[in-house]
C-alpha cells in the first residue's frame, strides 16, 4: 500500500501542476505536461520523502520474502553461533594490559 500512496500522492503533484500552469496560460498543454512533470519531479523528491522511504522499504520487504532471505538457515545460525563463541573466546585470551596495547591505541 505504500507503493500506492506514494503513487498518487506524485500524480496529484503532478496534476495540480499542470493546472497551475495551465491558469498561468503562458504555454500550450503539452509543453505545459512537461513542464509539470519536471516541476513535480523535483518537488517530489524534497515533499514527498516520508512516502517514498515507506515504499521502498515496503518493496525491499516485499523482495527479501520473495527471495526467502529474512531468516537464517539452521546451518547459518549455527555457523553465526560458532563464529560468536570463537570471537569470544579470542577476546578471552588477551589480557587487558597486553603489550603494545598502548602503541596501538596511539598511532
Amino acid at each position: 500500500m505504500p507503493l500506492l500512496v506514494y503513487s498518487v500522492l506524485r500524480l496529484a503533484l503532478f496534476g495540480a501542476c499542470w493546472v497551475a500552469l495551465l491558469l498561468v496560460g503562458f504555454v500550450n498543454p503539452w509543453v505545459a505536461a512537461v513542464i509539470a512533470a519536471l516541476i513535480a519531479w523535483g518537488l517530489s523528491y524534497v515533499a514527498l520523502r516520508g512516502p517514498r522511504d515507506a515504499a521502498a522499504r515496503w518493496l525491499a520487504d516485499k523482495d527479501a520474502k520473495r527471495k526467502g532471505t529474512t531468516q537464517l538457515s539452521a546451518r547459518a545460525r549455527r555457523d553465526a553461533a560458532d563464529e560468536d563463541a570463537l570471537l569470544a573466546s579470542q577476546d578471552e585470551d588477551v589480557p587487558d594490559d597486553a603489550p603494545g596495547d598502548d602503541e596501538d591505541r596511539q598511532a
